[in-house]
């Protein structure tokens, strides 16, 4: 069970302390939301943040999801500046499994998100390719949205598509989650859980995550 704050939700005056404490709290993984305007209504980062975090003596798994459009430009950029995993939407892209290979040839894992209205047909040419599956159970775009009822049902699907492939591919979701409700999730399937407010908003990182994963083992 991955556990990775989103960046997003934290103080970005100290973003290097809070990584930190963070992942001294407990987290696994740290998850970098990089957002266009464009493909999603909102601006975030560039592979300068998590560059100057690597460069700061950070050596977690960066998680980095990007929002983007046109996307591969960019992917040679965030591999360059330190990523571990990357995850690019099916939208953002002419071709998706050109693209996943890119990510691949540049020794980073790869992944692919799926928005609530994202069908997941896309999967059924791709499996072989990914590392990664991402839910996303709130439209992109800004942090602290509530947790769309009806992801449950993808994440049950998702889980079920894994198993048939045989392969091994993290389910991630990304929305929402938090201690109430992160336990529902990983009994729909999930594995992974991108949180942001929910951690970075406590101001006792440790217990909140302590919270959760006494959840997780419930």
């Amino acid at each position: 069970m991955i556990i990775a704050p989103s960046i997003l939700a934290a103080d970005f005056s100290k973003l290097g302390d809070e990584v930190s404490s963070v992942l001294q709290a407990g987290a696994d993984w740290v998850h970098i939301d990089v957002m266009d305007n464009h493909y999603v209504p909102n601006l975030t980062i560039g592979p300068l943040i998590p560059s100057s975090l690597r460069k700061s003596g950070i050596n977690a798994f960066f998680d980095v999801h990007l929002m983007i459009k046109p996307v591969d430009l960019i992917i040679p950029e965030f591999a360059k500046a330190g990523a571990n995993l990357i995850t690019v939407h099916p939208e953002t892209t002419e071709h998706l499994h050109r693209t996943l290979q890119l990510i691949k040839s540049l020794g980073c894992k790869a992944g692919v998100a799926f928005n609530p209205s994202t069908p997941l047909s896309y999967l059924d040419y791709i499996m072989d390719s990914v590392d990664l599956i991402l839910i996303m159970s709130v439209n992109p775009g800004f942090g602290g949205q509530s947790f769309i009822p009806s992801s449950y049902d993808k994440i049950r699907e998702v889980r079920s598509l894994i198993e048939q492939s045989g392969r091994d591919i993290s389910l991630q979701v990304d929305g929402g989650v938090k201690v109430s409700n992160i336990k529902d999730v990983r009994d729909a399937g999930a594995d992974n859980f991108v949180m942001g407010s929910a951690i970075f908003s406590t101001t006792d990182y440790q217990k909140t995550i302590s919270d959760v994963r006494h959840e997780l083992s419930r």
